[in-house]
């Protein structure tokens, strides 16, 4: 590309949703044309403020901490400066030296070490592919899901919940999005024996309808949820999502089942509108308690289609006649359970 049209790029054609665009061709322009992907990956490292704050921390906190300690340097507050405690008596070839043993240091560790020495900042102990990993930001709504940080103001990660090295899986389900903060100290302050979560996820329990719900009444599945058709709809297609797990209350499913069954409410939205054009919109609804009009317990969530008209007057009010039954909207809309 010649320089008029390049020049024209970059002032016009070139749309921009980050800085990434100008600091690659920054680097390739000061490089002679050509430049290795890690010298550019460190180019955008240099201008991501979110690892200078993490980097930052790392030096006051820990190495910068331990250094000291040990009286080796000292810190200015003020001006928020190191200093080498009598860097003025080492003479060149004393600097030289130390600084060459220094390296020699990083070099044995480094290969003693090898690849886990920056496994607390790797995204995820394996690899997540880039669609899961969009899946996981957009349905936090590119968030942290802990504290709640926006991507543009801190990096996010995609976590396992359940670490691959306690049973977690690579199911959708179990992933989250969390900013780096965040996931530093869930990785080091968190002592959950997760073991025992994962074991949760097999308890069912005898006799109760939805642990033991026939295969062929299951449409869809994912590793924690089923879908079944409600035994007795309210309207066509009126569907319940379970978790397979017996847990009688919606307020007792982890993260990763709540994950789990959102993923199968909006999949089984979508059949129902192909499969029915005349679906217009939907109920989602909880019944936590018995006082809430809970009558099997294990929790369910219905997914109720609804259709222009097909009751008199739906808005405004916590009661909705439907073919002349009333039924209760508990928590947040619909209900199977009518009242004749």
């Amino acid at each position: 590309m010649k320089y008029e049209e390049l020049k024209e790029f970059i002032s016009v054609k070139m749309r921009m949703s980050h800085v990434y665009q100008p600091v690659m061709l920054i680097s390739l322009l000061e490089n002679n044309g050509r430049c290795h992907e890690t010298q550019i990956a460190s180019a955008l490292l240099s201008q991501d403020q979110s690892q200078l704050e993490y980097y930052t921390k790392i030096t006051n906190n820990m190495v910068g901490k331990v250094l000291r300690s040990h009286d080796v340097v000292i810190r200015d507050p003020r001006i928020k400066e190191y200093a080498l405690i009598d860097y003025e008596l080492l003479n060149e070839q004393q600097r030289l030296s130390l600084i060459d043993l220094c390296k020699k240091r990083l070099t044995d560790f480094v290969e003693t070490r090898g690849k886990k020495i920056f496994d607390h900042r790797r995204k995820s102990s394996g690899y997540i592919s880039g669609t899961i990993r969009y899946e996981v930001l957009k349905r936090a709504k590119f968030r942290c899901e802990l504290c709640g940080i926006s991507a543009y103001e801190k990096a996010l990660e995609v976590d396992h919940i359940i670490p691959r090295n306690n049973g977690g899986s690579d199911d959708i389900s179990n992933f989250q999005s969390l900013c780096y903060s965040c996931n530093s100290m869930k990785r080091d302050r968190d002592d959950t024996d997760f073991r025992a979560i994962r074991d949760s996820y097999d308890s069912r329990k005898s006799g109760c309808i939805f642990c033991e719900t026939p295969e062929d009444r299951i449409i869809d599945e994912n590793e924690l949820a089923n879908v079944i058709r409600d035994g007795f709809p309210v309207t066509e297609h009126h569907s319940l999502i379970i978790p397979k797990r017996h847990v009688s209350s919606y307020f007792d499913l982890g993260q990763s089942e709540i994950n789990a069954i959102n993923q199968l409410i909006v999949l089984t939205k979508n059949d129902i509108e192909e499969q029915d054009k005349a679906v217009t919109g939907f109920n989602v609804g909880i019944n936590s308690g018995k006082s809430a009009g809970q009558t099997i317990s294990h929790c369910h969530v219905h997914l109720i289609p609804r259709r222009d008209g097909d009751v008199e007057n739906p808005l405004g009010r916590c009661e909705a006649y439907y073919s002349g039954k009333r039924f209760l909207l508990n928590l947040i809309c619909g209900s199977k359970h009518l009242v004749h």
